[in-house]
C-alpha cells in the first residue's frame, strides 16, 4: 500500500490487489487502515521514482511497437496497430507482455480494444479482455463510472441520480446529461464506443525506417552488436535507395533481458547509407560508452532506426577521382569526432537575423551538413576581416570632425599610420533589440606597414536621432503652451528645473573600436 500526504492528513494513494481484498479504499486515512488492520505494509509515495519508472517501462515497450504513451500516473497506452501479426496475434502479443513483466516482478493490468477508452476501462475492471470492434458499449455497461475517465465531481453528480454504472448513462438520453453535466461527459462516452476517434499521443517521434533483430539467446560483447550494425544497415540500404535519401540521424536501440534499454545516436554532416560507414561511426559511439554500456545478461532485442534523412545525390567522379573525396572525408573525420566525443565538441557557424556583426553569426553544436552549407547566403559587399575580434576593443583615433576617416590610431600600445582608408559603412543600432544602443561608422583602413583593419567609430556628434529625455521634455513644454498640461506643470515647479538641465546636456562624445583584421 503506498500513502500520500493529503488534506494534512496521511491517505491511502495505491493499493495492490490483496489491500483491495481487505476492503480499504482509496484517500481512506493511513491511521483508520492500520486500526483495521495493523499489520499493513505502508510506503510513501515516490512522485518522482514513480515518473522515472513509468517512463522505463514506456521504454521497454518500445520492443513491441513504436506509438507508446503514458497515461500518467500509472498506465502506457500502446498502439499495436500493424504490430501484433509480427508476434503471433493479438492473444499471443498480450501474453508476451503480462509474462514478461511479470518475470521482472510487476504486478500488471492489461486490456485491448479498438478504443483507448475501452482499454482504459478493461484494464482496470477486466484485466486480460479483448474486445472487438463494435463491442464497445455492451463490454462497457457493468463497469463503475471511473471507467469512462470522468472528473470526480461528474461521477458524484452522476452517481447523486441514480446513475452508477456505465450502462446506465448510456442508456440515459443525451441531452439532459449534457445540460447538467456538461459536453464532456458526452466526449467521453464517444471516445470510448468510438463514435468520435481518440488518438494517442506517443512519447517519443516514430523513426523514418527500422530494421531489428531478436535473439533466443541473448549477446553482450562489443563486436557482436557492432556485426549486427552492419546486418541492419545493409537490411536499410535498399529502402533507403528507394527513396532516394540517405540517413543523417541514426538510433541504435539495445533492450537488455532485464528491461532495461541503451539508446545510443549518431549525426551525419552528409547523407549516408554505406552500411561501413555506418558500422564505423557506431563503433565510435560504442568507444566512448563502452564503460557504461553494461550488457547484464545480455541483450536479446537490436535495433537500428533512421530517425532522420535527406536526398541522397549520387555523384560521379571522373577518371581522375578528383570528385568529392576530400569533403566526404572532412565530413566522416566530423562524424567519427562527434560519435566519440560528443555533439558539444565541435562546432559550426550558423546565420543569424541581424545586422550587427558580433550577433549575425552563432555557433550551433555538431558540423554543419550539406543543405545548411548549400543555403548559406554570400556575403555583403562591403567586405568583412578574415578575422573579427570576440568584443571590439577601444582605440585612441585622431580623425577629421564630424564624420572624416581616422588619419591615425594606436591600438594595444602601437601606434599606425594611416595610407589608405574607405567608408563609412553606417549600420544603425537594432532599437528593437537594444534601445539604448548607438550608431556605427566603419571604416576599412591599411596601415603604413600594409596591414589592413576594421574599425568604427560609435556614437554620433550630433546626437542619436531617437525621442530621448530631451525630445520628452520639448514634447512637454509644447503640449504645455497649448494648454492640455498647464494645471500639471504648474504644480510641479521641479519640471522646468529638470527640463532646464537635461537642455544643457551634451551628448557624449564618440568613441572609436577595433573590430577585425584584414591581413
Amino acid at each position: 500500500m503506498v500513502s500520500c500526504r493529503q488534506d494534512n492528513a496521511q491517505r491511502i494513494a495505491a493499493l495492490d490487489a490483496k489491500a483491495e481484498s481487505l476492503k480499504l479504499r482509496i484517500g481512506q486515512g493511513i491511521a483508520e487502515a492500520r486500526a483495521m488492520h495493523p499489520d499493513l505494509d505502508i510506503v510513501e509515495d515516490d512522485a518522482e521514482g514513480d515518473r522515472r519508472l513509468l517512463d522505463a517501462l514506456a521504454d521497454w515497450c518500445d520492443r513491441y511497437t513504436p506509438l507508446v504513451a503514458i497515461d500518467w500516473p500509472d498506465g502506457l497506452y500502446l498502439d499495436i496497430t500493424g504490430c501484433a501479426h509480427l508476434f503471433g496475434g493479438e492473444v499471443a502479443l498480450m501474453a508476451d507482455i503480462r509474462k514478461r513483466l511479470k518475470e521482472q516482478g510487476f504486478d500488471i493490468r492489461g486490456g485491448l480494444a479498438a478504443t483507448p477508452g475501452t482499454a482504459y476501462a478493461l484494464a482496470r475492471f477486466d484485466s486480460g479482455a479483448i474486445i472487438e470492434q463494435g463491442e464497445e458499449a455492451q463490454a462497457l455497461a457493468p463497469f463503475p463510472l471511473s471507467a469512462l475517465r470522468l472528473p470526480p465531481d461528474t461521477r458524484h453528480g452522476l452517481e447523486s441520480v441514480g446513475l452508477r454504472v456505465v450502462g446506465a448513462v448510456l442508456s440515459a438520453p443525451r441531452a439532459p446529461l449534457a445540460k447538467r453535466f456538461g459536453k464532456q461527459l458526452l466526449l467521453r462516452i464517444d471516445q470510448a464506443v468510438g463514435r468520435v476517434e481518440e488518438s494517442i499521443t506517443p512519447r517519443r517521434p516514430v523513426p523514418t525506417l527500422s530494421a531489428e533483430r531478436r535473439f533466443f539467446e541473448p549477446i553482450g560483447t562489443i563486436e557482436e552488436i557492432e556485426q549486427l550494425v552492419l546486418t541492419l544497415s545493409k537490411t536499410l540500404q535498399p529502402a533507403l535507395g528507394e527513396r532516394g535519401e540517405g540517413a543523417t540521424s541514426l538510433e541504435l536501440a539495445l533492450f537488455r533481458v532485464d528491461g532495461t534499454v541503451f539508446r545510443l545516436r549518431v549525426r551525419t554532416a552528409r547523407p549516408l547509407r554505406d552500411p561501413k560507414l555506418i558500422r564505423l561511426l557506431f563503433r565510435e559511439k560504442l568507444s566512448a560508452t563502452s564503460e557504461s554500456l553494461d550488457p547484464g545478461y545480455g541483450f536479446d532485442l537490436l535495433r537500428l532506426s533512421v530517425l532522420t534523412a535527406q536526398p541522397f545525390a549520387e555523384v560521379q567522379s571522373d577518371l581522375m577521382k578528383e570528385g568529392d573525396e576530400e569533403v566526404q572525408s572532412i565530413a566522416l573525420l566530423a562524424d567519427r569526432v562527434e560519435a566519440r566525443l560528443g555533439r558539444q565538441v565541435m562546432v559550426h557557424p550558423v546565420e543569424v537575423a541581424s545586422h550587427i556583426p558580433e550577433r549575425a553569426i552563432a555557433y550551433a553544436p555538431g558540423a554543419a551538413n550539406k543543405t545548411e552549407v548549400e543555403d548559406t547566403k554570400p556575403a555583403s559587399t562591403f567586405s568583412r576581416p578574415l578575422r573579427l575580434l570576440r568584443q571590439p576593443e577601444p582605440v585612441d583615433v585622431t580623425a577629421e570632425v564630424p564624420e572624416g576617416p581616422p588619419a591615425h590610431f594606436r591600438w594595444r600600445r602601437m601606434h599606425h599610420r594611416i595610407v589608405r582608408a574607405e567608408g563609412p559603412e553606417r549600420l544603425t543600432p537594432e532599437w528593437w533589440y537594444d534601445e539604448t544602443g548607438e550608431t556605427r561608422d566603419y571604416f576599412r583602413v591599411e596601415d603604413g606597414e600594409g596591414h589592413r583593419y576594421w574599425l568604427f567609430r560609435q556614437g554620433l556628434y550630433e546626437g542619436e536621432p531617437r525621442l530621448g529625455p530631451l525630445m520628452k521634455a520639448e514634447e512637454e513644454e509644447r503640449r504645455r503652451k497649448s494648454g492640455k498640461l498647464a494645471e500639471t506643470v504648474d504644480m510641479n515647479p521641479a519640471a522646468k528645473e529638470e527640463k532646464d538641465d537635461l537642455q544643457a546636456a551634451l551628448p557624449p562624445m564618440p568613441r572609436w573600436y577595433m573590430h577585425g583584421i584584414f591581413a
